[in-house]
């Protein structure tokens, strides 16, 4: 019979191995494969079964023997690890057909890929749309290999890895980890496999950031997972739909938090640099996630480990109060966050001492309320997103000797005094500051810039809105 089957042998278990497969060995005439996948075989063969194994990098060798025994009217068995059509013989023994003009019966088995057994050693993690990436470039040019990392990165999809290092081919999977972690948290749950199945198998469960390209060879399969993903129990599981509110998916607890993950993650992919340091980078984020314009990459001043200092000083204990020059950035500072971490947020302007206080200096109300602040709160954080003249009065008081702030962030908006109040600030250089350059500004801004120093914990694993 004039027949060639593509069989799919499975990871490299017997038990891996589909009942369909076993039957077509028993019966066939000849076997073709890779010479190292004969050892899973050989039990189940005929006598007289004609073997035929070739090396690695051979399988337009192998498929022209099959083709040839076939033609000799035997039934010929063509192996293939993991299933036949993933990177397997299935799609050469098709093409050969076309270009033979052949008249020889292909069948093809499926088996167990590696992925799948790797997955369910890990628990699992492909309960969602995935998607499988060779990193050999031998066939495809890097370039396409590079975006379609991309494209898995910015899809969520869980990325299964094969081929992901070899002697030759060692920096591959680095390029893959940083390519993912300029989408993807930190944290996101990450796994990998050697020898799925076969008696020397090991398997380690891990994250996209410590995950170490070292510790992987070309018989390993490496399981990324989407924002959805968790592990419990030492197991990865990546729930069958986007659940966002799912008690047992703790990465991503509410649907706004979510949300903001998603928009911080493609801020990120759209910045012109991505090498900014971890405390700027997290106040940039905010700031563009909250007007929607990238020339804050441009206008957004810090000190260096402004944030970071600023949010010491909160764990601390040592900074307890914001001051703002208006009400609506105390309203734009989170609430939960707030009470979290035992800050209060206070705003003088409707303080019945500050109209009798600005009448009688002949000053605004802002101002008034910035000087009312200061008396009782000379070491606050102060934050202002709307008047410049409250600013320059903060200024003044720094220079007299009379505030102390913990931290400075200069944000009013308009056309009066405003690049001017935020050129006085510059001066400070023992003040940690957060400054919008130029016109720009507003509530929203201090209010958001307050939020990213309140949760800069977050900021390595990219995680906002925990306070939504």
């Amino acid at each position: 019979m004039k027949k060639i089957i593509v069989a799919g042998i499975g990871p490299g278990s017997r038990a891996d191995m589909t009942q369909a497969v076993v039957e077509s060995l028993g019966r066939a005439d000849a076997v073709v494969g890779y010479k190292y996948y004969f050892q899973f075989v050989e039990p189940f063969l005929k006598a007289g079964c004609e073997c035929v194994d070739t090396g690695m990098k051979r399988e337009r060798e192998r498929a022209e023997q099959a083709f040839r025994l076939a033609e000799q009217q035997k039934t010929v068995v063509v192996i293939s690890s993991g299933d036949a059509g993933i990177y397997g013989m299935a799609p050469l023994i098709y093409e050969m057909q076309r270009e033979r003009q052949s008249d020889v019966e292909i069948e093809t088995l499926p088996g167990i890929s590696a992925f799948q057994k790797a997955a369910s050693l890990l628990g699992a993690p492909i309960g969602h749309d995935m998607c499988i990436i060779s990193l050999s470039d031998l066939m495809t040019p890097w370039e396409v290999i590079e975006r379609r990392i991309k494209a898995a990165a910015s899809g969520d999809f869980v990325t299964a890895v094969y081929n992901p290092k070899s002697h030759g081919r060692y920096w591959q999977l680095y390029r893959l980890q940083e390519l993912m972690l300029a989408e993807r948290r930190r944290d996101t749950p990450c796994g990998y496999v050697r020898q799925a199945g076969r008696e020397d198998e090991s398997i380690v469960l891990t994250t996209l950031s410590e995950l170490d390209p070292e510790e992987v060879d070309m018989f390993t399969v490496v399981v990324i997972g989407n924002s959805q993903s968790y592990v419990a129990d030492g197991k990865m599981i990546t729930p069958r739909g986007y659940d966002l509110c799912s008690q047992n998916a703790p990465k991503a607890e509410k649907v706004g938090q979510e949300i903001m993950m998603e928009s911080f993650r493609t801020i990120r992919g759209e910045l012109h640099r991505q090498d900014y340091p971890t405390d700027h980078l997290w106040a940039l984020l905010h700031a563009i996630h909250t007007t929607a314009d990238f020339d804050m990459e441009q206008l957004l001043y810090s000190d260096p480990q402004a944030v970071a200092t600023l949010f010491n000083k909160v764990k601390t204990g040592e900074l307890k109060t914001i001051i703002t020059d208006v009400t609506m950035v105390v309203s734009g500072i989170r609430k939960g966050a707030l009470q979290r971490l035992g800050i209060e947020a206070r705003c003088y302007l409707n303080d019945e001492r500050v109209a009798a206080m600005a009448a009688a200096e002949g000053i605004t109300r802002t101002q008034a309320g910035i000087r009312l602040a200061v008396e009782e709160h000379p070491d606050a954080l102060f934050a202002f997103g709307n008047a410049p003249t409250a600013l320059m009065e903060l200024c003044e008081l720094v220079r007299k000797g009379k505030a102390r702030p913990a931290g400075i962030i200069a944000a009013p908006v308009g056309f009066v005094h405003v690049r001017e109040s935020k050129h006085m600030v510059k001066p400070f250089r023992l003040i940690p500051k957060l400054i919008v350059e130029g016109r720009k500004g507003g509530s929203n801004l201090a209010a958001t810039l307050c939020n990213a120093i309140l949760t800069f914990d977050d900021a390595e694993q990219l995680k906002p809105g925990r306070d939504l």
